[in-house]
């Protein structure tokens, strides 16, 4: 079963397309492949950097960019004016914990993020991926 919590209207038709203009030391642009459609999606993504390492964390549960990257664990990454092409693996679930507690104390201060991690506090809903460069 996919558990997914979609955004309200108002964060994926405005505040999805503003916040990168606005927070960009905190915000980066991802671009996947479609699974399906073969075209290319951009979303704001949060990199969680830890122990050295960078992760993506799909918080809001099994979003349409992680099964793409389930799919085609290819993308591009946008932060700072810079893109890198990134290659990602799927962390195993039992190493997700600390990875999410770390997201929380990270962006738990954005509008959504807490409130979404309490609604879906099992590890298993949210697919995380360590970035390869």
């Amino acid at each position: 079963m996919r558990v997914y919590l979609k955004p309200p209207w108002m964060q994926r038709h405005v505040a999805n397309r503003l916040v990168p203009l606005f927070q960009r030391s905190m915000i980066s642009r991802l671009t996947v492949k479609g699974r399906r459609s073969d075209r290319e999606r951009t979303v704001p993504v949060a990199v969680l950097k830890h122990e050295g390492e960078r992760y993506l964390v799909s918080y809001r549960g099994l979003s349409d960019w992680a099964l793409n990257l389930r799919a085609t664990p290819e993308a591009r990454l946008t932060s700072g004016g810079r893109t890198e092409t990134i290659t990602v693996e799927e962390v195993p679930e039992a190493d997700r914990p600390p990875l999410l507690a770390e997201y929380r104390d990270a962006y738990g201060s954005m509008p959504t993020v807490t409130g979404v991690l309490d609604a879906l506090p099992d590890p298993a809903d949210h697919p995380v991926f360590r970035i390869r460069a």
